[in-house]
């Protein structure tokens, strides 16, 4: 059954039937003379067998006319095209809100969710960045705003979405809009990541932006004004490019014809010849004796004048231009004057070696040096620029360069440019003159020029290196030998012996052989009988002054005496001085040094005297001599654990009993470092007798009691 609404017999000419709902039959003729609801030849049924032609057979039933196709989209849909007004917008916000988070991830995501290809994306981002820096430089951003960008821009060239060449770009034009010192604050940005811009990533693409930039720079700075930074770029690019890198060599041997030394020319208006003859005068008023060491007139013979002085300073332009000492008329003007320089420097006395050392000390105390990288030519100091001898070796090493280029072989130099025999004697026999093997470098670095700038990476060809023959490693056997003793066998006869010397390694070093520190009494037996005022040392002579024998007492009293590491309250200025002090406490301490043996009845008697006279002393003598090493030793002992409630009563300070409690655990130990403490305080004055009234009032009477019997005893 067809579908309500479809019209029967469209062809051209009929009227057309079509379908009812009302009427019997369901089908209306139209009337005579009535235009048809549907014409034959329409526009809408040329639209529908065009639209119905377009589908393939097995398609749409051909038969039903009226039914609309439905749209299926393309099998290949186009991308999304890019907007460049968009994607600037975009970037634009994402840049500010990295900025505010420091963070790249919001430029991440604005960039993968942008249509367009990756190459329109990154060049819309590398101008939105320099859009950003313009923007912060108009608003005049502190330095910190416009690093935070580049670092941004750093950290995207790293994730690949802009091109490498974006923060050259960005540091030019920073550098470029900026005063110099904020370029200095830039620049030390530069600086610190150096390394940065010499990995793979970055040096290819920015090498020629960061050698512009560095020019750009050193053309705005002044070389005299500006000193500090220019150095510092300079610095910069040196270690940014390579040594063999060519840009920054000067392959050409060309010289710095600017360098031009500016000295007065004028005979008239100099006051060289005046000077002297005022100091002339005014030295004969002064008596002998008056002037000091560094006010003392330097001897010369050949006088200081204009002319010398003229000749001096015109040699400067032979060492700026080599080149000119090719010609007759210049050699001869330079060997003049080069001649009677040499003369000068023979015969003009250099400053005293003293005054050299106090200008090295000033130099020290007073700050940093300051370094003139051009003479200064002022008429007032040649005479004190002929007496340094630094400024001496300059001029001498002027000349040796000179020199070296005059022989030297170079690669762009004329063929016209050869020395006579003449000039090449003369170059030699000055050049031994002043020469000190400091140009072996220079002539290096002329020939590896001249090779063409080779690599100095030398890699090894892959057939020179010779194979090895693989030794067997040996078995231990074969070290031993055959006899009953199994020795050692080291390869060498002497080696041998030496090894089988002893077969306990750890027996031979704790050997007495090897025991090469002397003891306290032999070292320092010279040191006593100087101090014996008996003897009538002087000072200067006594060994403790000598730096080299108390470095050894030093260390030979922190290895041996326990006086070296106790608190003490003196001080002491000198090193001869401390070592003075101990070798007195040392004297009192240690047994007297051995005497010659005498002979003959009165030296006989004379010693019996004196041990009659010792064995007679009475207690009470014994009692007030000082307190020998064996008796704090014993004392020490006995005392143990009471020595805190001593301490207060030998006058010791809370600081020192606290120093002594840190010092050791045990309290013999600390009753020892108690007394002699108390026994450097007192000096001579550390007698038994009082350290008896200072138990006796601590309480500790039963120490004293064995004090003083053992006093008794002893006498």
């Amino acid at each position: 059954m067809w579908p309500l609404g479809t019209c029967f017999g469209g062809g051209p000419g009929s009227a057309g039937l079509r379908v009812g709902r009302d009427r019997p039959g369901g089908v209306f003729q139209a009337k005579p003379g009535h235009r048809p609801a549907l014409r034959g030849p329409s526009r809408r049924h040329s639209r529908r067998r065009a639209r119905r032609s377009r589908f393939p057979p097995g398609g749409r039933g051909r038969g039903v006319i009226g039914a609309r196709p439905q749209r299926r989209p393309p099998a290949n849909m186009s991308p999304p095209l890019f907007s460049l007004p968009e994607a600037r917008l975009r970037f634009t916000t994402s840049t500010r809100e990295a900025l505010i988070n420091k963070s790249i991830k919001p430029l991440l995501n604005a960039f993968n969710q942008v249509p367009g290809s990756e190459n329109e994306k990154k060049c819309t981002l590398d101008q939105v960045f320099r859009v950003v820096v313009e923007e912060e430089i108009i608003n005049k951003a502190p330095c910190e705003n416009l690093l935070a960008i580049i670092s941004l821009a750093i950290n995207g060239v790293t994730e690949g979405i802009c091109t490498a060449s974006t923060p050259f770009v960005l540091l030019g034009d920073v550098l470029d809009c900026l005063p110099l010192d904020q370029c200095d604050k830039i620049f030390t940005f530069v600086e610190k990541n150096v390394a940065t811009w010499k990995s793979n990533t970055f040096y290819s693409a920015g090498k020629n932006y960061l050698l512009r930039m560095c020019n750009d720079l050193l053309r705005r700075l002044s070389k005299s004004q500006n000193t500090v930074f220019c150095g510092r770029i300079q610095l910069f690019l040196a270690r940014l490019f390579p040594l063999s890198e060519k840009s920054g060599l000067n392959l050409q041997s060309q010289f710095n014809l600017e360098n031009v030394t500016v000295f007065n020319t004028n005979e008239h208006e100099s006051t060289l010849g005046q000077k002297h003859t005022e100091e002339r005068e005014e030295g004969m008023d002064v008596e002998e004796g008056e002037m000091g060491d560094d006010e003392a007139p330097t001897s010369c013979s050949i006088p200081i004048d204009y002319n010398l002085y003229r000749k001096f300073w015109s040699l400067q332009d032979y060492f700026r231009n080599p080149v000119q000492c090719y010609e007759k008329v210049s050699w001869k003007t330079f060997l003049k004057y080069s001649e009677e320089v040499l003369a000068v420097f023979k015969s003009y006395k250099l400053d005293d070696t003293q005054a050299s050392r106090k200008k090295l000390e000033e130099l020290k105390t007073g700050g940093e040096h300051v370094y003139f990288a051009k003479f200064l030519t002022s008429e007032k100091l040649m005479d004190l620029q002929l007496s340094d001898s630094n400024f001496r070796r300059h001029i001498l090493l002027q000349y040796l360069i000179l020199f070296q280029y005059l022989k030297g072989q170079v690669k762009f130099k004329s063929s016209n440019y050869v020395l006579t025999d003449e000039q090449s004697l003369w170059i030699e026999d000055t050049t031994k003159a002043v020469y000190q093997h400091i140009l072996n470098t220079e002539e290096n670095w002329n020939s590896w020029k001249n090779e063409g700038c080779p690599s100095f990476v030398k890699e090894r060809p892959p057939d020179s290196k010779p194979m090895r023959p693989v030794r067997k490693r040996p078995a231990p056997e074969d070290f031993l030998g055959k006899g009953s003793n199994k020795k050692i066998l080291m390869g060498n006869e002497e080696l041998t012996r030496l090894w089988n010397l002893c077969p306990d390694n750890m027996e031979a070093c704790k050997s007495e052989s090897r025991e090469y520190m002397p003891t306290l009494e032999e070292f320092f037996e010279e040191a006593i009988e100087q101090a014996d005022p008996e003897n009538m040392v002087e000072n200067k002579y006594k060994a403790v002054n000598n730096s080299n024998y108390g470095w050894r007492a030093l260390r030979l009293l922190a290895r041996r005496s326990p006086h070296f590491f106790q608190p003490t309250n003196q001080q002491f200025k000198s090193l001869p001085e401390y070592l003075e002090n101990m070798v007195i406490k040392l004297a009192k301490e240690l047994p007297p040094p051995s005497e010659e043996i005498k002979t003959g009845e009165d030296d006989d008697e004379e010693d019996n005297d004196a041990l009659l006279k010792e064995n007679n002393e009475s207690p009470e003598a014994q009692r007030d001599k000082a307190m020998t090493g064996e008796q704090i030793e014993s004392f020490a002992n006995r005392l143990g654990e009471q020595w805190k409630a001593l301490a207060p009563y030998l006058e010791m300070k809370d600081s020192d009993i606290r120093q002594i409690e840190l010092d050791s655990e045990d309290v013999r130990m600390r009753a020892k470092q108690l007394l002699v403490a108390w026994q450097d305080q007192e000096g001579p004055h550390a007698t038994p007798e009082n350290l008896i009234t200072a138990l006796t009032k601590a309480g500790l009477g039963d120490l004293a009691e064995s004090l003083t019997n053992d006093t008794e005893g002893s006498s």
